[in-house]
């Protein structure tokens, strides 16, 4: 029995050693286990960040290389700009003026003999901005009969003529009953009394903007013909060889077959199919061709301003460069400062003698800085044969244009 009962005892222990070692193994396991989670969350934690930052490294590589290829475009655009304008040059020298591109500068790059970088192409199309009506030239019988053309009623056109005359001219007496009264609206101003230098201040213009403006403030379709049809640019004669069918029909009072017949002699189209594009030398040649009712003799056959556009491809980015040019004596930007200033420009100018001798000494400064960047200027003059009137990177440019080329790189 006491055998037994020392079995016994020793089988107890055994129990509780088992027991025990039982105890110890779940702690490890949960232990083990305990680590293996820490583990996972850290390295779920680390893939989260380098997946982050590899994007944003994407994006900044990404961001880059557009700039980069931004840049090299760029340089390609102003190449074709300058080659374009030596082309141009080499036909207004031996022409004696420009005119049209059926004349033969219609592919400059070609002529040139001009090839791309790389795999790039590169398209220039030509706008004549002297064949639209200069509004600072244009006269309330020249709007009305534009607005006329349009299918716009006798008295409203005659209306709106009178409110854009009120804004651009100073001293304007209106002829319609109901005078604009620009100092008792909201935000009171006075009509500046200069030709528009934007199409974004006929918003501001009584009865302009309420025929050229929808219900919520946005251009309709009148404020876009108006914008096609007339240049803030200003130039005494508009080209014959470029003229839209609105600046033949205001100016020049042709009607819609005269019209027709002036533009397919400049395209090649209709009875003229078989001769080709081609262009007038001289404005009888064009009354001829138009007949005989209408006046063209307020037209001239040399372009004064003309839009070139460039636009370099490479895959799918590109690049397009705007460039408004004016030949020797052609058009120039309006520089008539505003209304407003005129007291403050009286005012400037009203200093007494005795005033100017307080301050010898700057006058004796600028006097030799004055000549010295004139003669500087005079040495550095490229005698450059343009006279660039607008440039612009990236813009929206001109759908209208009446000739386009296109290089490609072999």
């Amino acid at each position: 029995m006491h055998h037994m009962s020392q079995m016994e005892m020793d089988g107890g222990s055994d129990r509780r050693r088992v027991e025990v070692n039982s105890h110890g193994g779940g702690a490890l396991l949960r232990t083990r286990g305990s680590v293996l989670v820490i583990v996972m969350v850290t390295l779920l934690f680390t893939a989260f960040a380098l997946i982050a930052f590899m994007e944003k490294a994407s994006n900044d590589l990404l961001v880059e290389q557009r700039a980069s290829q931004n840049r090299r475009l760029r340089i390609e655009a102003y190449s074709a700009l300058e080659t374009t304008l030596a082309v141009l040059e080499e036909f207004r020298t031996v022409g004696n003026g420009l005119h049209n591109p059926a004349e033969g500068w219609s592919d400059p790059l070609g002529f040139a003999t001009y090839i791309p970088a790389d795999d790039r192409t590169v398209e220039i199309t030509f706008d004549d901005e002297s064949g639209k009506i200069s509004l600072p030239r244009a006269s309330a019988v020249n709007l009305t009969n534009l607005f006329l053309n349009w299918g716009i009623v006798q008295t409203e056109a005659e209306d709106l003529a009178d409110s854009l005359m009120g804004w651009m001219k100073p001293n304007h007496v209106y002829a319609s009953a109901i005078v604009p009264d620009y100092g008792q609206g909201a935000l009171p101003f006075e009509a500046p009394g200069r030709p528009l230098r934007s199409f974004h201040e006929l918003a501001a213009i009584d009865k302009v903007r309420e025929k050229f403006y929808d219900a919520e403030g946005r251009p309709n379709e009148y404020w876009r013909r108006f914008v096609a049809a007339v240049s803030l640019y200003d130039f005494p004669r508009p080209n014959i060889n470029g003229a839209r069918p609105d600046t033949l029909a205001a100016l020049g009072l042709l009607d819609e077959t005269q019209q027709a017949n002036v533009t397919d002699y400049l395209k090649g189209s209709g009875n003229f199919m078989a001769q080709g594009p081609g262009f007038f030398r001289d404005v009888a040649q064009a009354q001829q061709i138009a007949g005989p009712s209408g006046d063209l003799g307020i037209f001239s056959t040399m372009i004064s301003a003309l839009s070139l556009n460039v636009t370099v491809r490479e895959g799918g980015a590109e690049f397009r460069l705007a460039t408004l040019i004016a030949p020797p004596n052609g058009a120039t930007a309006v520089q008539t400062t505003a209304t407003s200033q005129r007291t403050q420009a009286s005012a400037t100018g009203s200093q007494t003698a005795k005033q100017q001798s307080n301050r010898p000494n700057a006058s004796q400064a600028r006097a030799p800085a004055a000549a010295a960047a004139g003669q500087s200027a005079n040495s550095r003059n490229l005698r450059y044969p343009f006279t660039l009137l607008e440039m612009r990177e990236n813009a929206e440019t001109s759908q209208q244009a009446p000739s386009a080329t296109t290089l490609s790189a072999n």
